[in-house]
């Protein structure tokens, strides 16, 4: 149960930060998962254990979490744009 937790979580961390970036993508798809899972553990931990909250779900760590996922979601736009 708690897996599925983190991965809703994060796929609607990743869709707000796609929200933030402009990406157009308007519902949840593959690369708000990932860029929400990838933000969530980056981010979510550096941000909890710099505050000092540990890894308990703090507003530091959901701050963290969409920093994290608006990186995430930046470097791959990025990478995409030069595939193309």
């Amino acid at each position: 149960m708690l897996i599925l937790i983190i991965i809703v979580f994060g796929m609607a961390i990743g869709w707000v930060a796609q929200a933030i970036v402009g990406t157009g993508d308007r519902k949840p798809n593959a690369q708000s998962l990932i860029a929400g899972l990838a933000g969530s553990f980056v981010g979510g931990m550096i941000a909890s254990l710099i505050a000092g909250d540990g890894i308990d779900l703090k507003p530091s760590g959901i701050i963290g979490s969409l920093v994290g996922a608006i990186i995430v979601v930046l470097i791959w736009n990025r990478v995409a744009a030069s595939q193309n």
